[in-house]
């Protein structure tokens, strides 16, 4: 038993439903008596960018909590209302847990439970979110996208849309819904939804929107002694309601990681923070590990690191900012299996193949599926004697690495069964703090 996966649904043993019930119970029990106000955040992609940067606002002027690892579902929600550790496989743990949930509610004090929850939600099956606000009464709820994920347990994007419309949907009028203007499915929402409504994007009508976005650069000296250019993060303009302030993110370079600024902003503003005090504390906003973040590589390069999970829709989002920087010598694609894609495997896969071909000069896959990438990638223009497939990343990082040249910037990413996040390992220039900057670090991952 872990916080891992799980719906509220079918395919679970009598033990797991039971666990979730007691769970809810007791996460029902501290939600009544510590009365928090809680932040929900869902979408097909960007939920845990859009968390972290929710909480980095917040937690600049609040007691905040969030949830941790992927604390995100019938099990993770309630040990993270309750502050509290998933106890696995092992029942002494869970009965420790369990233990250590009623010391919670009948013993803890309100000045030492947050004041806000900020909480991931996710969704595998069609009814998983509403199961979740049903006992977790949302105050914001935030939606950050819907794309094409989890297709093997929704019909189609319409059905994915309809489920984390549900976050907002279930909202009281004194609540606030905020939806990605510049994204069709979720600004259609607000149409069925009660409470105030706030939007976030790059489009004009957007009520929190991003400009003026600009990559800074540093020199640095290549082993020959001359000058390379280096990205060092994203600075844009933040504007709401006639006021603008300037925004510096350091070690992020893509619009995605604009996009949870921006929610997080909204967010920020509903709890009464002014533009200013949401500026200064985006200044220590870093993006989670393996979600586009720029990482030092071996031989001068530099990688995009955004290895945590893939959708057709976050990894065309990764080429584009591929696409804008500027490299000093040429610019590599390392994609691994998309998965969750059902009847759109084969689409998914050839829509980023295209886009490859505009953006990279050379291409790495790994899996089967993402051979798909690579065939469409070369009708699409790009030289066959520059792309390369293989079955795993294993088997795929000392290639990269001899392939690497001086200047080279390379994007790495992939579904978490490709582990894409070994490649980087491989080829960052200080491997030593792979556990800070990469993700699936623990003994647990490393052993699969």
């Amino acid at each position: 038993m872990s916080a891992k996966g799980g719906s509220a649904f079918s395919g679970k043993s009598r033990k797991i439903l039971l666990l979730e019930k007691i769970l809810k119970y007791l996460a029902v029990k501290a939600l009544r008596k510590f009365e928090p106000r809680i932040v929900g955040v869902t979408g097909s992609v960007g939920k845990t960018s859009t968390k972290e940067a929710i909480y980095t606002v917040l937690a600049s002027k609040f007691r905040v909590r969030k949830n941790e690892k992927n604390y995100n579902n019938e099990i993770g929600l309630p040990l993270s209302v309750l502050g509290l550790e998933s106890g696995g496989g092992s029942f002494a743990k869970w009965g420790l847990a369990l233990f250590q949930a009623l010391g919670v509610i009948y013993l803890g004090r309100k000045k030492n439970y947050p004041e806000v929850l900020v909480l991931e939600m996710g969704a595998d099956r069609p009814g998983d979110i509403k199961y979740l606000v049903d006992f977790i009464k949302l105050e914001v709820g935030v939606v950050t996208a819907v794309g094409i994920s989890h297709l093997e347990f929704f019909r189609d994007k319409k059905q994915i849309a309809r489920e984390k419309s549900a976050l907002v949907k279930y909202l009281n009028k004194e609540g606030l819904a905020v939806l990605n203007c510049d994204d069709q499915e979720v600004r259609a929402m607000a149409k069925d939804i009660q409470a105030e409504k706030i939007f976030y994007g790059f489009s004009e009508n957007a009520d929190v929107q991003a400009s003026d976005i600009f990559f800074g650069y540093e020199k640095s000296k290549d082993h020959h002694g001359g000058d390379v250019s280096k990205i060092k993060g994203i600075s844009f303009k933040l504007s709401y309601d006639g006021a603008i302030v300037p925004v510096r993110l350091m070690r992020s370079v893509g619009r995605p990681q604009i996009y949870a600024v921006l929610a997080a902003a909204a967010v920020g503003i509903h709890f009464e923070m002014n533009l200013l005090e949401i500026a200064e504390a985006l200044k220590n906003f870093q993006s989670p590990a393996g979600r586009l973040n720029i990482i030092d590589g071996i031989k001068n390069t530099m990688i995009i690191e955004d290895s945590y999970n893939a959708a057709p829709q976050s990894t065309l989002a990764a080429l584009e900012v591929l696409q804008k920087i500027k490299a000093e010598q040429r610019k590599l694609a390392a994609l691994g299996n998309i998965l969750e894609l059902g009847e759109d495997t084969e689409s998914g896969h050839r829509e980023v193949g295209r886009k490859v071909a505009e953006v990279a000069q050379v291409l790495f896959v790994v899996g089967d599926k993402a051979r798909f990438i690579a065939d469409e990638a070369e009708k699409a223009g790009l030289d066959k004697k520059n792309i390369f497939c293989y079955d795993s990343s294993s088997e795929a990082k000392i290639p990269i690495q001899k392939e690497l040249q001086e200047g080279d910037v390379i994007l790495i990413k992939g579904s978490q069964g490709a582990r894409m996040e070994k490649i980087s390992e491989e080829i960052m220039r200080y491997p030593e703090q792979a556990e800070k900057l990469l993700p699936r670090q623990t003994e647990e991952w490393k052993k699969e």
